[in-house]
């Protein structure tokens, strides 16, 4: 009798860690499942009563692209862009790059910068 509680106990050992490794497999399955889902919606940001959306370069209004263009911008490259409402204000918040330089500038929907 003592050998096939031996046995039983090494079974149920042998089945309690199985229990655990399948749980601990399924929950990361479910939390990687979130991660994705969350990577794939838009991401809105509020800082300070100010609503930060992400909007697409080639999206931009034509007189904020138009302003990038201009002399006041030569040589930096626009990277990311977001529309910014801030109280009454409206304007778009873009991030520059010039070779290892970056920052970002205010333009409004007129292409006119905004202090």
């Amino acid at each position: 009798m003592a050998a096939s509680s031996q046995i039983n106990c090494k079974q149920m050992k042998k089945l309690i860690l199985s229990a655990a490794f399948l749980a601990f497999a399924g929950f990361s399955a479910v939390q990687a499942s979130e991660v994705n889902t969350i990577k794939n919606a838009a991401i809105v940001a509020v800082q300070d009563s100010a609503v930060k959306t992400p909007v697409k370069l080639e999206e931009l209004p034509a007189p904020v692209t138009t302003a990038l263009k201009s002399d006041a911008y030569k040589g930096w490259t626009a990277t990311e862009a977001w529309s910014v409402k801030e109280g009454t204000k409206e304007y778009y918040l873009i991030n520059v790059k010039k070779e290892a330089e970056t920052g970002s500038v205010k333009i409004d929907k007129d292409g006119k910068p905004v202090q």
